[in-house]
């Protein structure tokens, strides 16, 4: 009798991250083998991304981080620490001691520090949210900002297309609990404001959705540290 052919298992295969499109990998499997620099995720998992100059990072930051993980019921915070702010005339710290510092900083076992928009080579939140979502397809992403911020968002380039890529929590910020919600932006975007108590379900809105919490306040500040001589790159 004819001894049966031997049938190897199959290989399991694993999703390139550059290739985000690939059918492959048991469902749950990481985005990844991932490229140096992009930080895992699987499909479904709710990922706050929190962007900025960090000049410097300090403890308002992380205190805003920690409450965005527990209020919006999140799996991870990813900083993005950007090479630059196109909105400020004079440019920050080297990145290198800015993310030195950020890590330094935000010690948490669910908060990733990146330099993914170095690394991306984008320079525009609407530009970075894009290129994220095609290559993590699957996350749900949350755009983390401060109150001061939404009443700025109307300058930012292509900013309602921000707003239509993924939901926002806006966390309130010294000086800035009430006069955003009057910005341009908010004014926009009113219909499509979800009540605090529905946070923890913002990753699952389709955009434009977005929050407002308010939440116990750091009066610490980029501006101000180095301000008072605690941060100096020059």
């Amino acid at each position: 009798m004819a001894r049966p052919e031997r049938v190897s298992p199959p290989v399991p295969q694993r999703c390139m991250i550059r290739n985000p499109l690939d059918n492959c990998g048991p469902a749950g499997h990481d985005l990844g083998l991932m490229e140096r620099g992009f930080p895992p995720a699987r499909p479904g998992m709710r990922i706050g991304l929190l962007g900025g100059s960090f000049d410097p990072a300090h403890e308002g930051h992380a205190h805003i981080t920690r409450e965005a993980l527990k209020r919006l019921a999140l799996d991870r915070v990813w900083w993005l620490v950007s090479p630059g702010n196109p909105l400020k005339e004079r440019g920050p710290a080297p990145l290198s001691e800015r993310m030195a510092r950020a890590r330094a900083v935000m010690r948490h076992p669910r908060v990733r520090v990146t330099e993914l928009e170095s690394r991306l080579g984008t320079r525009r939140t609407w530009d970075s949210l894009h290129q994220l979502k095609g290559r993590y397809q699957g996350v749900r992403f949350v755009w983390l900002m401060g109150a001061d911020n939404l009443a700025d968002l109307h300058r930012w380039d292509n900013w309602e297309e921000i707003m239509a890529q993924v939901p926002a929590a806006v966390l309130s910020r010294p000086g800035h609990r009430v006069s955003p919600l009057f910005s341009p932006a908010a004014r926009r975007f009113r219909r499509d404001r979800l009540p605090e108590p529905a946070a923890p379900q913002l990753a699952f809105a389709d955009p434009p959705a977005w929050t407002f919490l308010n939440m116990p306040m750091s009066d610490l500040s980029s501006t101000s540290i180095r301000g008072f001589g605690g941060w100096s790159h020059e």
